[in-house]
């Protein structure tokens, strides 16, 4: 019989091992999470419009009340980190903008055909807002698709399938434009040059519906026309053969209108399956982008017509038929050079399966930044964050996307970065620091800003660490103003702390220019000064209202020596001394 000393050392010897593993397993998870996030990272959004998914809440709604749930849409995207929205402005051939071409989204207005009211101009909305909030604003459009429903939909008397019935096919129960018609293709690439050359959009997107889902049974009707333009092609290669003759007009129509308008599409997660092809991935997909779709994704990508990809990768890790994990190394190693983000299931968390574990997408994403290749995320969709599905918010906005992200530049696009700006002075504010600085850059591409803070006694500042970004600065000014300074108060800046700021700009394609010349700024507590009305601008300055003529904050009546390095012109007393220095900047410096 065991004594208690015997089973003591016995039990302790059965459970040593395992309690090694979840300690070092624990270590390694805290790590994980303690990491920090890339600097330069796409985290983007869909925002649906059809059926009302995401928004506006239902047709019909006020003008008022649509740009109310936008804005709140945008704020609650902006609060978790989200830098980009995919906005959904043409779900079946009707518009959420201001078209001559196709009539007004019975999404929008609870009618189609009927303007928004009182009226204004949705998509230019949408666009200003996601600027004055430092977001990309891509325009989501699907190409082929007519009417939602043939049976429900009550299609205007200007809608295309009225206008032009010969162009379309009836497919289960939809209509969708022939994808086969040399007129088709010219009045999609209109449609898609109207926008771009009309409204400010960063980008033009495509999701993964071409030529639509296989119906069992059922075959898409377009043998006429294959019969008319087929020219000798298998219908396979032919229908891909018209795909790709949209694809490839766009792309042109893009370059030749703004060549710095992005293209890309979010295809089905699976391209093809490698039991029909070995460049294909290890999955046994039913259908696929190449065979069912007639989508050649991978064609595009290495011909350059897409500037970016964004698969979506809506499955978990182990499921048989299209594991998260082999998808996500496949696409990685089919990037030909473009940008490649991943399109996770948001949707999905909280579900059955592998998808009640809450760490199912945290692990997606960082497995997606174990890739050089990734360069950000995207989630479908916008609305869903406003349940905070099993705490998934709670990851982004304290661990994941904790600090700022650039979008990655497209250098095949632009590689060529703004002139540095010019940073004048730091003065105090109710709480914290206001920053001034001036453009410098002549060629008017400045976009954005990126304020940087150190510890002062850092002597090897990396820009590269997101850490030290205290926000990224939308350069949303309307009009030129001559002679204007720039100003940013930083709020979270410690009274007794230390700092060195700097400042850097990007241009449209997120080009950085080398940063700024920089400036201390000595705890006040270790001077003695008074802060005088006249003679320091106290308001505290919003993110969104920080390009002003100097004459508005700065009296003229200051003299501006007084914040120089060197000694002013006058005597100033002892409390009026300057309380910052500048110091060479940190990319003459040799550091």
């Amino acid at each position: 019989m065991l004594n208690r000393k015997t089973f003591a050392r016995m039990l302790c010897r059965r459970l040593y091992r395992p309690m090694r593993w979840m300690f070092l397993l624990c270590i390694v998870y805290m790590h994980v999470y303690a990491q920090v996030p890339p600097k330069w990272e796409l985290r983007g959004a869909w925002i649906a419009t059809v059926g009302n998914i995401d928004w506006p809440s239902k047709p019909g709604l006020p003008a008022d009340r649509q740009k109310a749930e936008y804005v709140q849409l945008l704020d609650s995207l902006q609060h978790l980190g989200i830098n980009a929205v995919f906005v959904q402005i043409r779900p079946a051939a009707d518009a959420f903008y201001a078209s001559s071409q196709e009539p007004w989204s019975y999404w929008l207005s609870g009618e189609q055909g009927k303007p928004p009211y009182p009226l204004y101009d949705p998509l230019q909305f949408m666009i200003e807002e996601a600027h004055k909030r430092g977001m990309e604003f891509h325009a989501w459009l699907n190409p082929y698709r007519a009417v939602f429903n043939i049976r429900t939909s009550k299609v205007a008397a200007n809608h295309i399938t009225r206008r032009s019935p010969q162009w379309f096919l009836a497919y289960g129960d939809k209509l969708y434009f022939n994808p086969g018609l040399p007129a088709v293709w010219h009045y999609l690439t209109g449609i898609i040059a109207d926008v771009v050359r009309r409204y400010d959009v960063d980008g033009i997107h495509f999701d993964d519906y071409f030529y639509p889902y296989r119906i069992p049974g059922k075959e898409f009707p377009d043998q006429l026309t294959y019969a008319t333009y087929g020219h000798g092609m298998t219908l396979d290669d032919w229908r891909r053969h018209n795909v790709d003759t949209v694809i490839e007009m766009i792309h042109d129509t893009i370059q030749a209108i703004k060549p710095w308008v992005k293209f890309g599409v979010s295809p089905f997660g699976v391209w093809r399956n490698q039991s029909r092809d070995p460049e294909g991935s290890q999955t046994y997909a039913g259908q696929t982008n190449y065979d069912d779709l007639y989508a050649d994704v991978l064609k595009w990508l290495r011909k350059g017509w897409i500037d970016y990809v964004v698969p979506q990768l809506y499955w978990e890790f182990g499921f048989r038929a299209a594991d998260y994990g082999v998808l996500l190394d496949w696409w990685a190693r089919h990037t030909y050079g473009r940008a490649l983000y991943i399109g996770m299931a948001l949707y999905r968390v909280g579900g059955r399966g592998a998808w009640s574990d809450p760490d199912e997408l945290p692990r997606q994403l960082l497995a997606s930044r174990s890739y050089p290749q990734v360069q950000g995320q995207v989630y479908f969709s916008a609305s869903v964050f406003y349940r905070n599905p099993l705490g998934f918010d709670d990851s982004l906005r304290h661990h994941f996307y904790r600090f700022p992200a650039i979008v990655p530049p497209m250098p095949w696009k632009d590689h060529i970065p703004p002139a540095s700006p010019k940073l004048m002075m730091i003065t105090p504010a109710e709480k914290g620091f206001t920053l001034w600085w001036e453009n410098a850059d002549t060629t008017n591409k400045v976009k954005s800003y990126v304020i940087y803070r150190f510890a002062a006694d850092d002597a090897k500042p990396d820009f590269n660490d997101p850490r030290h970004i205290v926000a990224i600065v939308p350069d949303i000014s309307s009009a030129e103003i001559n002679h204007a300074m720039y100003h940013f108060t930083d709020t979270t800046a410690v009274a007794d702390m230390n700092y060195a700021y700097a400042i850097t700009a990007l241009n449209r394609l997120h080009n950085e220019s080398a940063p700024s010349a920089w400036l201390n700024v000595w705890p006040r507590s270790k001077f003695e000064y008074r802060l005088h009305e006249n003679l320091y601008p106290l308001k505290n300055i919003s993110m969104l209202d920080y390009r002003t003529p100097v004459p508005a904050h700065i009296p003229t009546s200051v003299n501006m020596n007084l914040w120089q390095s060197s000694s002013p012109s006058r005597k100033v007393p002892a409390f009026r001394r300057p309380w910052w220095r500048i110091l060479i900047p940190w990319h003459k410096s040799g550091q």
